[in-house]
């Protein structure tokens, strides 16, 4: 008959809300450093064109990265990054062939099939791999 009591106490402590030890997730911004890590950042642009773009990826609440076929980074950081979310995917409309500091982004939720905010670009501040310096 002992064993009703502890489990009734276990059980109370679970419902109390006893903090179960978790590990604390990353930052956005130490997200963001880590995908740049090994790289140094160059003079931001206005605009990146369209057709350089490899891939796309949101940093939670702090930027989007676009990956360029010379294996550049570009960081935009836009304004209203709070909507940023990583499950969210981009929809963006240009009328030229490039995406703009100018442009608007839409985050469209693929599972819920509706639009969950937008952002305004920034500049487009690239990163670039360090060359190993040569020994001589």
């Amino acid at each position: 008959m002992r064993i009703i009591p502890t489990l009734m106490l276990t059980s109370a402590l679970l419902a109390a809300g006893v903090p179960a030890q978790a590990k604390p997730s990353e930052s956005g911004e130490q997200k963001l450093a880590k995908a740049l890590e090994g790289r140094v950042a160059g003079k931001p642009v206005n605009c990146i064109n369209l057709r350089d773009i490899r891939s796309s990826r949101i940093i939670d609440r702090t930027a989007i990265i676009y990956e360029t076929t010379n294996n550049t980074l570009y960081v935009n950081r836009p304004s209203g990054a709070n909507f940023l979310d990583s499950s969210a995917a981009l929809v963006t409309r240009t009328s030229i062939s490039q995406l703009c500091n100018v442009d608007i982004v839409r985050l469209y939720d693929t599972t819920a099939r509706m639009e969950r905010g937008s952002v305004s670009l920034g500049d487009f501040v690239p990163y670039r791999k360090v060359k190993p310096a040569s020994g001589g």
